[in-house]
């Protein structure tokens, strides 16, 4: 899955207007992504809310583009059901959602209504407020059972078992020892029987391995090695910003396997 911020204050990538994201959006796909991730709002510590009407603006110009030229699956990352709504007309067929569908009310009747893909992350608090939340007894065990409590809500909500998808969300509400224990149990997580998401480019979790990584764009080695655990551990898909240099990693990967 291939990241496209449409967005001024993303931690990376960002700062892309719409005809910068689908010229991104392209590359990505020649580079081989096989889903293309779409956000216009970052969910980065501290970030600040965006309204619905201006992720709109960001983000449906570029889906309908991209859905006018390529098959590919199109993902909207967003918390915001009216812009899920929007996004699906447009052409998107998956809503990925960092508050698994809690932001709203309505957000679990509208992803029912639509019937597309749904991601469901794990995150405690905003991202305004995350970091202040990143308190846990056993992170493995109660992020996946918060997971499987809400893929069965969604469920009894009217959103189709086959429809849904878990994203342990490392780095949301989160220390960078709580992100690695989560590496190291992604099989308990993809036991649950739902395809697993996992986000692991760049994030500054991957700094408390290697304190050079300032950057996010010092994290590729990392970011390629979370890649090659999510895929030995079953994942369904990886969310990168880096796809030739992943794509790269996995081929060798299954290629020696």
């Amino acid at each position: 899955m291939g990241i496209v911020n449409v967005t001024p204050d993303s931690f990376s990538d960002g700062g892309r207007g719409v005809d910068a994201a689908i010229s991104h959006a392209r590359r990505l796909l020649a580079e081989g992504a096989d889903v293309l991730d779409i956000g216009g709002e970052s969910t980065r510590p501290g970030a600040d809310a965006v309204p619905p009407d201006e992720e709109i603006a960001r983000v449906i110009p570029v889906i309908a583009a991209l859905r006018a030229e390529t098959g590919a699956p199109i993902s909207v990352d967003t918390m915001k059901p009216e812009v899920a709504r929007a996004a699906v007309a447009a052409g998107a067929s998956l809503w990925n959602d960092v508050t698994a569908l809690g932001f709203a009310p309505d957000s679990l009747a509208v992803a029912a209504e639509l019937g597309c893909d749904v991601v469901l992350m794990h995150m405690k608090g905003t991202p305004r407020t995350m970091n202040a939340e990143a308190r846990y007894g056993d992170v493995v065990a109660e992020v996946l059972a918060a997971l499987q409590a809400r893929a069965e809500t969604a469920i009894g909500a009217g959103v189709a078992r086959e429809r849904i998808w878990l994203d342990p969300g490392l780095g949301f509400a989160k220390t960078a020892e709580h992100s690695l224990a989560l590496l190291r149990s992604l099989d308990r997580l993809v036991a649950l029987g739902f395809p697993v998401l996992l986000g692991a480019s760049r994030k500054s979790f991957l700094k408390a391995v290697d304190p050079t990584a300032a950057t996010a764009e010092d994290r590729l080695g990392g970011s390629l090695a979370a890649a090659l655990l999510g895929a030995r551990a079953g994942v369904a898909a990886v969310r990168v910003h880096d796809v030739r240099e992943t794509v790269q990693a996995l081929e060798v990967w299954a290629a020696a396997g």
